[in-house]
């Protein structure tokens, strides 16, 4: 085990940034009674020079060095210590003393809970609201796909989707031609009305409720999105803590089988009409491909997050894979490797079927995350393109010993982070069956056995991996998405402006500036229907 170091002695007290582990304890102490006394200790934040107690003078300094250590193993290379970047959603009402109605309903609570969570257990990187689903903006629009805490389902519980029945599908076998005219007026026209309870059909008289749900709908949206800059900038002032990832992206694929034909008629839809799913997966492409873009980091440091469903055998089969989904994934991934964005792969099931397919991608285009596959697998497989995430079982943090989660967490620490790139993380978001006292443990494992010895690493630095000279002389050779037809109208519109100006009188002064004002505005009519079928 070269780049392990020896254990903290258990009565060393040791500080996270400004927040000792006694606060954790006072905060869970209901929650984790009976726990042994050496949970006081449980995260430590070791320095990685002499394994002597490292209190950074303040919380900023904490924040760069946190920063500069996530985006270190993002470039595959090695930090002075593993990040731990837990992807925590219904965890954190649970360990913060909220319900999951409560942080479903209010996203203030939900973002408090995250800061307090952060803060408590000292991570290097979180989402800033992982739970994420505002029930006052599905409620606005009166999206039919949600189970929400207390209204149809237990207020106990998570937020749920719901799939359609087949025979229920938001879209019908027929109106494929529809979707690749047009997706944007295809999912204002068709879609939203389906999924709505709210908004009327096309042709249908236009109803209060129907009004009030679209600008309702609109302004709680721009609320919440506009919400989550100062929580960023909390993370980073009062814990230390960077934000995870940044940017929103599906593949078309999945987008077809998750919101608009349901796993099921996409299943047949692949024997009757496989030419129509092929061309309905181009159409979205590059409408996708933009909300990737327009949501990403503009540092480019940390990458977009990609929720990869079902486009993995056994939900279909490899010539599928071969011939739908990774045909019209990899030029987008290209795409936004090219303008400098790495993508988080957050491989939900198992992916290992596809590890050739992803071998493809330019080195450090990618981040990606473990959740069923064998992680020692996918570390022999791919770490020495990509940097990993994730592989601690979902099952063993909810209910697993905490001894099991310190030795399964040490292997991971021994075998896939010994050479770097490798952040600590649970296969699949944690929701509120995980244990406190099990991901204290995951978290205390991380700080006492991933410290890199001095000599072994580089200073961490906040290097985006796209400008590594490596990455930036492949990402210019990238087809990306060149060669495909730009479509009618261009992503980020609805109503384009070459359409507008026909119903305008002559335009004086500055013709430009009018369309700049109207395009500016048009975006936020796209950013809508588009967010709602990729975010909610």
């Amino acid at each position: 085990m070269a780049f392990v170091i020896e254990p903290l002695e258990r009565n060393q007290q040791i500080a996270v940034g400004h927040h000792d582990s006694s606060s954790i304890m006072r905060r869970t102490s209901s929650l984790l009674s009976g726990s042994p006394p050496e949970l006081k200790n449980l995260l430590a934040k070791t320095s990685p020079r002499g394994n002597l107690p490292c209190v950074p003078t303040s919380t900023e300094q904490l924040y760069q060095e946190r920063l500069n250590r996530y985006i270190t193993a993002l470039r595959n290379e090695k930090p002075d210590m593993v990040p731990v970047r837990p992807f925590v959603a219904e965890f954190t009402a649970k360990y913060a003393g909220y319900t999951c109605q409560e942080v479903v309903h209010d996203y203030s609570k939900a973002f408090q809970a995250a800061i307090i969570t952060a803060k408590d257990f000292g991570w290097d990187a979180v989402v800033p609201n992982m739970v994420y689903v505002w029930t006052g903006l599905t409620q606005a629009v009166g999206l039919r796909y949600y189970g929400i805490p207390g209204i149809g389902i237990p207020h106990t519980t998570g937020f749920n989707y719901i799939e359609p029945p087949e025979d229920a599908a938001f879209m019908r076998a027929d109106e494929y031609d529809a979707l690749i005219d047009d997706p944007t007026a295809f999912l204002y026209n068709v879609w939203l009305p389906r999924v709505s309870t709210e908004v009327n059909r096309i042709g249908q008289p236009s109803t209060y409720r129907n009004n009030l749900a679209l600008v309702k709908g609109a302004m709680a949206m721009l609320s919440y999105f506009y919400a989550f800059g100062p929580q960023v900038a909390r993370l980073r002032a009062e814990c230390g803590t960077a934000s995870a990832i940044a940017g929103i992206f599906k593949a078309p694929f999945d987008i077809i089988a998750d919101k608009l034909r349901g796993y099921v008629g996409l299943t047949m839809d692949m024997h009757t009409q496989p030419g129509k799913v092929l061309a309905a997966c181009e159409a979205l492409m590059p409408h996708l491909c933009h909300v990737g873009l327009t949501t990403a980091d503009p540092a480019c440091q940390v990458p977009i997050g990609f929720w990869m469903h079902r486009g993995c055998v056994p939900f279909i089969n490899p010539r599928q894979f071969a011939s739908h989904y990774w045909p019209t994934l990899k030029p987008i991934i290209q795409e936004f490797w090219k303008h400098g964005h790495q993508t988080m792969f957050y491989a939900e099931g198992k992916w290992h079927y596809h590890f050739d397919a992803f071998r493809e991608l330019p080195d450090r285009s990618i981040l990606y995350h473990c959740d069923q596959d064998d992680v020692f697998l996918v570390h022999r497989k791919l770490h020495d393109k990509f940097p990993i995430s994730g592989g601690i079982p979902n099952v063993l943090l909810s209910y697993g010993k905490p001894e099991e989660v310190r030795a399964f967490c040490r292997r991971v620490l021994d075998e896939v982070a010994r050479d770097g790139g490798y952040i600590m993380d649970a296969g699949a978001i944690m929701q509120d069956d995980t244990s406190i006292e099990n991901l204290f443990t995951m978290t205390r494992t991380a700080r006492e056995y991933g410290v890199y010895p001095a000599g072994a690493y580089k200073p961490p630095a906040a290097t985006p991996p796209c400008q590594l000279p490596a990455s930036l002389a492949e990402r210019q050779n990238l087809p990306g998405l060149n060669a495909r037809p730009q479509p009618r109208p261009r992503p980020g519109t609805c109503f384009p402006w070459e359409e507008r100006i026909k119903d305008l009188p002559e335009i004086t002064g500055s013709p430009d500036l009018v369309r700049k004002v109207w395009e500016d505005i048009e975006s936020l009519g796209n950013m809508f229907i588009w967010q709602l079928l990729l975010s909610f």
